[in-house]
């Protein structure tokens, strides 16, 4: 394909990212290639439950099937564990298994494999970042208390009937929860995870297409093809091998110079180039991703009454439009409501929910933030990782409009984090001093998706600890509408109240960009904007 060569099988070119993986794309003992791909170390080890950000959520995507899966190409939730998910009331669930399921060990998967990683990604002695999206079912308030110890090992609301099914009930209606169940914190886990936890942590075992060979933390994660996996999306290649890169650009030179085969975030310095580096090699798709800025509603500073001038000030004083097009080459869109064009009309987006907060007005910017009372102590840092995402770059141009705009010198700054790890481990222990980034790829491809879990009270990726009696009661009332349309509304109604309290400034909506070699085909990315690994052939 596309002149495609093997010579990445005879030498290995000179790289210190690759140093740990020795030639990287080559061979494996069947004979099936290896895909090498650009990739971040995750900010904790692989985990279901735990695991909340991009990095670690890719290999997750590799090693675990869900009772849904969302289709790469619309999105949509199709059953892939699950035989069929019933109800007659939105709030009872009855959820049957397709029959040939197990774990790369060996282990059947059960109605036991669900029920038991649920109970454990809920309970609050096991720490589980993603533990709030098992919140809807009865019994979770009894095992994860708001304070204090639990209550109970396990959720009133799960029930193992047989081998293959088990029974949910939710404390309230949620019409589409069962479209949620694609997201990976629902994957099941082997008894292998509970009986040596620490064990299984150094070598996860799932029942995806993929197995984990070995990971060396800032170096790479070596994943195989597994053989016995009777799914319907056996990988086309042998195996995938994640290196890691603290800096995107030298990813995309590897690339360049055939010491990589994907880059899944082609960098700002280089998309000016990229069309004439890589012509139909490189990917450019709307994807379910919004960038903001969030602030630390934590921080009297910042989250005292009034302040929602000051932080609508800073909103306006940011020009969307001449940043996209001066930083990101047209794969960035001025945002102008909370979540994304590719959820589409019925999915929830409605294009100018934020109004004319998210309109560039230097004067008026200039106004609400002195209406407000100024800029805590006269500054604001933003702060940011700046190992990936071109973030330095754009950070940069974000506080260059803020200073031209508000014409007081230098107030805003940018506060540089050398890796994405440690700027999550800041941002979830809730040590943010000002506003800080914040990308959001969706979980699943629901408007709930983008508001739910960023902005209602406990949240579980509300690291601005925002809350809102009234956004929570319109989330609460969405989610129980069983008309899709009546749910969407309220959900836009909730929108509203982000933009009148501002806190996070939608920046813009982010496409899917990727570049891959020639010795490689068959390269897509899902609307999440994942590479789907088990499609990419080695040529």
């Amino acid at each position: 394909m596309r002149g495609a060569t093997h010579a990445k099988w005879a030498v290995c070119a000179v790289s210190v990212a690759l140093a740990a993986t020795a030639c990287g794309g080559g061979g494996s003992d069947d004979g099936a290639g290896i895909v090498r791909s650009s990739w971040g170390d995750p900010q904790n080890p692989i985990e279901p439950a735990n695991t909340n950000e991009v990095q670690g959520g890719k290999v997750l995507d590799m090693l675990f099937r869900g009772l849904k899966r969302y289709d790469p190409k619309t999105g949509e939730a199709q059953d892939m564990v699950a035989e069929k998910i019933a109800t007659t009331d939105q709030q009872n669930f009855t959820v049957t298994l397709k029959d040939g399921w197990t774990f790369s060990n060996g282990e059947k998967v059960t109605a036991k494999s669900f029920v038991d990683a649920w109970n454990y990604g809920a309970h609050i002695d096991s720490k589980q970042n993603n533990s709030p999206f098992f919140a809807n079912i009865e019994g979770y308030e009894d095992v994860h208390p708001e304070s204090g110890n639990a209550k109970a090992k396990t959720m009133s609301g799960l029930v193992v009937k047989d081998a293959k099914t088990f029974t949910v009930k939710l404390n309230e209606k949620f019409s589409s929860w069962p479209e949620t169940l694609g997201y990976q914190a629902f994957s099941p886990l082997p008894e292998s995870f509970f009986k040596d936890h620490e064990a299984w942590l150094e070598k996860p075992v799932g029942n995806g297409p993929y197995t984990v060979d070995s990971y060396t933390k800032g170096a790479s994660m070596k994943l195989r093809a597994w053989d016995a996996y009777k799914g319907p999306d056996k990988a086309k290649n042998g195996g995938v091998d994640l290196v890691v890169y603290t800096d995107n650009n030298t990813a995309y030179t590897d690339l360049l110079a055939g010491n990589l085969d994907l880059v899944d975030d082609v960098p700002a310095k280089q998309l000016k180039n990229v069309k004439a580096d890589l012509a139909d090699r490189y990917i450019n798709q709307p994807a379910l991703i919004i960038q903001t800025v969030v602030f630390p509603m934590y921080d009297p500073r910042w989250g005292k009454p009034g302040m929602e001038k000051v932080r609508t000030g800073l909103s306006k004083a940011i020009n969307r439009d001449e940043i996209t097009k001066q930083i990101f080459e047209e794969t960035r869109t001025p945002a102008t409501d909370w979540t994304s064009p590719a959820l589409h009309e019925k999915g929830g987006y409605k294009a100018g929910l934020c109004g004319d907060a998210c309109e560039y007005d230097p004067e008026q910017a200039k106004k609400l933030i002195e209406e407000g009372g100024g800029l805590p102590g006269g500054k604001v840092q933003l702060t940011s990782n700046v190992d990936t995402g071109s973030h330095r770059e754009w950070m940069d141009a974000v506080c260059n409009s803020i200073n031209n705009a508000l014409g007081k010198g230098s107030v805003c700054t940018v506060n540089p984090v050398g890796t994405f790890a440690d700027f999550k481990n800041q941002q979830s222990n809730f040590k943010m001093t000002g506003p800080f980034r914040s990308g959001w790829q969706a979980d699943y491809p629901l408007i709930q998706n983008f508001l739910q879990p960023l902005y209602a009270t406990g949240g579980s990726s509300n690291y601005g600890k925002f809350e809102n009696k009234d956004f929570d009661r319109l989330v609460r009332e969405a989610n129980q509408e069983s008309d899709q349309a009546a749910a969407v509304a309220k959900f836009q109604d909730a929108e509203k109240i982000l933009a009148d309290q501002m806190p996070a400034i939608p920046l813009w909506y982010q496409n899917g960009s990727a570049g891959y070699s020639e010795l490689v085909s068959g390269v897509q990315l899902n609307q999440f904007s994942v590479p789907v690994y088990d499609q990419i052939k080695v040529d």
